[in-house]
């Protein structure tokens, strides 16, 4: 059972998110964070589920397990459970029923006084949410759910989306006071959220409220250019890179500027301005990048006046940022390097799968007793807070996969000599990063050279050609390489390629000369810092491509089965995992790579 917090002793606070997309779990104990992870990681379906009403019932059973197995705990040893959606928010009228009504057949439009005949069906599963999480567990997951109800023995709290979202982006940042933005596409009624951060207290300034959403506009033109909304966002602004700017009138029209940090977006009318829209896998027309050129730059200076007012009401020098537009690095750099604040921290989870670290950080700075209640335990220095393995784990299942590998004598050294030579490696190491980015721990490296490192990047990933691959340099060396280079552990941010060094990384610079760094230092990760330092010494370059350790359509891998499944079903040359390495094709490899690999191979008859 749970210790009563008031004996000093501590305190567990589970964070959870499942009312959209990308479900995850968090877990707080005495204001340090000990883990956190989305549940597409576990179950292969990526972003975990769809935003739609019939899909609010699933919960993060898998990311809840791993987080209770980090601590060795169980459900009942939980104090508090932080749910990143207030439903009382919304309910409205409806608050004295216990029943709801759906339809039963298709072509209802409404029912009941509910705008969409659904939300009834959608808040039931919110409420209920309790009682789900003890009676649809997992059978292969329920040991540690054991002994819980509906009742507890925790206190469950709902706690607001966009509090949850500005508690995620200012309570791990590095400053004790700060202005806060909030930008998405929805909560429980705002899309757009201001806040002033005072040590572990969070002010509300003002929100702009539905149907008004910059973040459900970018949607709308995803679904329009044949993306898929609430998920291939990033595609646009990658699209946007390649046009020009002939349509921003119309959005300057449909985007309509206020005061005091508000906004109304009138109906967008795609179809019957422009035409028909894309259709999936259609082919990308001078039209479709100027289009998505056009909404972008209107967000980043929609934006910039929203920042310029937060400003002047905040006079704050820092700013923090989360929500699904937050992930937006092309419109971070220009407030970066535009906007009225000084410093800018982006929650590396800003997506919702964030808001459940920061429901759960809420409520334990807001559950912890005084004094202990106002002191700031956890900076995030780092987003490696998933799943981790051992040396001694990894081997066990290559040996029982009967695959042949073998141990690296000097991995760092070795590997980096095996990508110099134009290789592509798979790359596991230590926690599984927590939020959309993979950055040293479920990566696929490669060299930044030559320009045709991109395509074959692409084309491994069986992705679209227009997109970008993205370097990780050495944090000492980001500015040798790239223009106003600040430390950007995230890969949150882009920055313009030095013109003088492009030659020398031409896969990783885009179109428009930038690449959205990541950098990285000894302290973050020390295998991927040292891999990235050994490739400098032997190529005199710091910089290797990092993109995520997946194919199209899977989430980021997370175990070492799924690490092999993923190397074995793609074409990349080997894998680093852990102490370890898997190779295809040994014969052809280079001279040089051939010279520092001696050592043994074991094979599956060792």
């Amino acid at each position: 059972m749970a210790t009563n917090r008031l004996t000093n002793q501590r305190m567990y606070t589970l964070g959870i998110n499942a009312a959209f997309h990308d479900q995850a779990a968090a877990l707080v104990k005495d204001g340090v964070v000990l883990a956190a992870a989305e549940e597409e990681r576990f179950t292969h379906i990526k972003h975990g589920k769809r935003p739609i009403p019939f899909s609010t019932y699933e919960l993060p059973y898998n990311a809840i397990d791993f987080c209770l197995k980090t601590a060795g705990i169980n459900l009942t040893d939980i104090d508090h459970i932080a749910y990143s959606f207030d439903p009382n928010l919304v309910i409205g009228d409806h608050e004295t029923k216990n029943t709801v009504e759906i339809p039963l057949r298709p072509g209802v439009n409404s029912l009941n006084g509910w705008q969409n005949p659904y939300d009834g069906l959608f808040l039931s599963s919110i409420l209920n949410a309790p009682g789900h999480l003890v009676d649809g567990v997992p059978h292969h997951l329920s040991d540690r759910f054991r002994g819980a109800t509906a009742q507890g023995p925790y206190q469950w709290h709902f706690v607001n989306h966009h509090l949850a979202h500005a508690a995620s982006a200012f309570l791990p940042s590095p400053y004790e006071r700060a202005a806060v933005l909030v930008i998405d596409g929805r909560g429980e009624v705002a899309t757009t959220s201001y806040w002033l951060g005072d040590g572990n207290d969070m002010t509300l300034l003002d929100e702009v409220k539905l149907p008004h959403s910059l973040g459900l506009l970018y949607e709308e033109l995803t679904t329009y250019l044949g993306f898929l909304h609430s998920s291939d966002e990033y595609k646009v602004m990658a699209v946007a890179s390649y046009g020009q700017p002939t349509f921003v009138d119309y959005f300057r029209q449909v985007i309509q500027l206020g005061e005091g940090g508000q906004y109304t977006i009138a109906p967008l009318k795609l179809e019957e301005t422009f035409g028909p829209a894309r259709r999936r896998g259609g082919p990308l027309e001078q039209f479709h990048f100027d289009l998505a050129h056009s909404v972008q730059a209107v967000l980043e200076e929609t934006v910039l006046h929203l920042l310029n007012w937060l400003h002047e009401k905040t006079q704050a020098d820092s700013l923090c940022m989360a929500g699904g537009v937050a992930l937006n690095c092309v419109m971070n750099a220009r407030l970066r390097d535009r906007g009225p604040f000084k410093n800018i921290w982006v929650q590396p989870a800003a997506g919702d799968a964030g808001t459940a670290l920061g429901a759960a950080m809420w409520i334990d700075a807001q559950q912890r007793p005084l004094p202990e209640r106002a002191e700031r335990r956890y900076e995030m220095h780092h987003a490696y807070l998933g799943p981790s393995f051992s040396d001694d784990d990894i081997e066990a299942f290559l040996r029982w996969s009967k695959l042949p590998y073998r141990r690296l004598t000097d991995r760092s050294q070795e590997v980096a000599a095996y990508l110099a030579s134009g290789h592509i490696i798979g790359w596991f190491q230590q926690g599984m990063e927590f939020g959309p980015r993979a950055l040293g721990a479920r990566s696929i490296l490669a060299p930044p050279f030559p320009a045709e490192m991109q395509a074959k990047l692409n084309d491994l990933k069986d992705r679209e050609d227009f997109r970008p691959v993205a370097p990780a340099v050495l944090e000492e060396a980001a500015d040798a390489y790239f223009l106003n280079a600040r430390q950007s552990p995230f890969m949150l941010f882009v920055n313009d390629v030095r013109p003088e060094m492009v030659d020398a990384i031409p896969a990783v610079t885009h179109t428009d000369g930038t690449a959205r760094i990541q950098t990285v230092n000894e302290q973050q990760n020390k295998p991927y810092y040292d891999l990235i330092k050994a490739f400098a010494e032997q190529t005199g370059v710091p910089v290797l491509v990092n993109t995520s350790f997946n194919t199209r359509g899977e989430p980021v891998v997370c175990t070492p089965r799924d690490a092999v499944e993923s190397f074995w079903t793609s074409p990349l040359d080997a894998l680093v995992i852990g102490s370890f390495m898997l190779e295809k094709n040994r014969d052809g490899l280079g001279e040089t790579y051939q010279e520092l690999t001696q050592s043994e191979t074991i094979t599956a008859d060792a």
